[in-house]
């Protein structure tokens, strides 16, 4: 059976067909951050380390350099100890590999024509949408408050001052943290989605390309010639459809991470039946499957 090793590659590229379109966009527009009021803002803080960055190794420790007169400068570099090695044996022949079949696939045309794809981009971008709309009511209110309490500043104590104040930063606060949940939500939601998607076009790949004699493909943005007879993405397409027609999306107000602990998730194995009205038990996978 031919091999699909580009399994991390297909996902990567599913995604970033429309990554655009599904992550939410619930950042200020006043220089992509929150608004806070101005007696209350942070202080500058350092951008945050990417978590691929803090499991790199420690660096090795940077020496100063010696001066350009010290007699460090005109030594000669040390010579180190080579320890022997083992020989490495001959290996005996074995059979050469089978003549290389190719095929060629562009992801992003397969999501262009899926039809789950195009549900997926269109509920969720209907979630994005409402998400920015409400944090520009919200931004709008924050300085609606703070425009009143600036103009009556002058008939207030300072005690009524910063009682209001700290009673605008709560109401900021607790939306940020209310609008961050919202943004989580939808982007778990769009992985859920997505992920359904590209497990199954992992496998119609596989069948499609079984059935023209291919034993690799290759993404067509990385080819530089083919010929049409190569090309398996139209095709790849209306299969996908006619298997994965629509997909299972949490919905608006159901935690994505809350569905999974509670291990109920519907399925698309019984899709004739119509849509559900609610969270169907897991299916164990068939013997052989992973």
């Amino acid at each position: 059976m031919m091999r699909f090793s580009t399994r991390t590659a297909l996902l990567g590229a599913v995604v970033l067909s429309f990554s655009s379109a599904l992550v939410p966009c619930a950042q200020a527009q006043n220089g992509g951050g929150w608004f806070v009021p101005k007696t209350q803002q942070p202080a500058a803080q350092a951008p945050a380390q990417h978590p691929a960055a803090a499991r790199r190794a420690p660096a090795p420790v940077q020496l100063p350099a010696p001066p350009a007169d010290s007699q460090e400068a005109d030594q000669a570099p040390p010579v180190l100890p080579l320890p022997p090695i083992p020989s490495a044996p001959e290996v005996a022949k074995e059979a050469p590999p089978p003549t290389t079949v190719i095929g060629v696939i562009s992801v992003g045309g397969v999501m262009r024509q899926s039809s789950a794809a195009m549900q997926v981009e269109r509920t969720l971008g209907g979630r994005r949408d409402e998400l920015a709309q409400d944090l520009q009511k919200e931004q709008a209110g924050w300085r609606d408050e703070q425009q009143k309490l600036q103009a009556q500043a002058k008939s207030l104590t300072s005690e009524q001052i910063q009682t209001r104040e700290r009673s605008l930063q709560a109401r900021v606060m607790k939306a940020q943290r209310d609008f961050r949940n919202r943004n989580r939500i939808i982007q778990e939601a769009a992985q859920v989605s997505l992920g359904q998607i590209e497990r199954e076009l992992v496998q119609v790949i596989q069948k499609v390309a079984a059935a023209h004699g291919m034993n690799l493909v290759l993404h067509s943005e990385q080819v530089a010639l083919h010929v049409d007879g190569q090309d398996i993405t139209n095709e790849v397409a209306v299969q996908l459809n006619k298997i994965l027609p629509s997909v299972f999306i949490p919905e608006a107000n159901v935690d994505p991470e809350e569905l999974a602990k509670s291990g109920k998730m519907p399925t698309t194995a019984d899709a004739d039946q119509g849509p559900r009205t609610g969270p169907a038990p897991v299916v164990a996978p068939a013997a052989g499957q992973q």
